[in-house]
């Protein structure tokens, strides 16, 4: 979250904070998709969001700018990695928890209009799960289940 030339004032009550550039504020968008995960399994069964004839469609705003974000893991692991800036990973982290709770807040999953959609925002969850997964455990974090 800082840069790690910059001094910092630690602060249980900001670092457990729910809300802001926190973990725990990226591991409850993680345990959201999870428990999205857990709702379709009981509605509609398991399902394959992978499966060749789905489609990933981004025409919403909020799922185009979680698209776009999601598209900009790999850049953000370079310059991560160039510059030795891990507070970059955790600015794309928090970035990408706030698009996916706009996402979440105007796109229905679920209750989507079609299946064809419900699938695609289902990939599009799961695709967001991965990304804060792998980038909270190259942090050294550990994602939970539920919250």
């Amino acid at each position: 979250r800082n840069d790690r030339r910059t001094d910092y004032i630690f602060s249980w009550d900001k670092m457990l904070a729910l809300t802001g550039n926190t973990a725990p504020y990226m591991m409850y968008a993680y345990a959201r998709i999870r428990s999205i995960y857990r709702k379709a399994a009981e509605r509609i069964g398991s399902p394959d969001v992978y499966a060749p004839g789905v489609r990933l469609t981004l025409i919403e705003p909020a799922e185009l700018a979680l698209g776009l974000r999601l598209a900009r893991l790999r850049e953000t692991i370079d310059v991560v990695a160039a510059d030795l800036e891990p507070h970059v990973l955790c600015t794309y982290l928090y970035e990408l928890a706030g698009d996916f709770m706009r996402f979440y807040e105007t796109c229905p999953v679920l209750r989507a209009p079609d299946d064809a959609t419900r699938l695609s925002r289902l990939r599009l969850c799961d695709l967001t799960a991965r990304t804060l997964k792998l980038g909270l455990w190259l942090l050294g974090i550990e994602t939970i289940e539920r919250m």
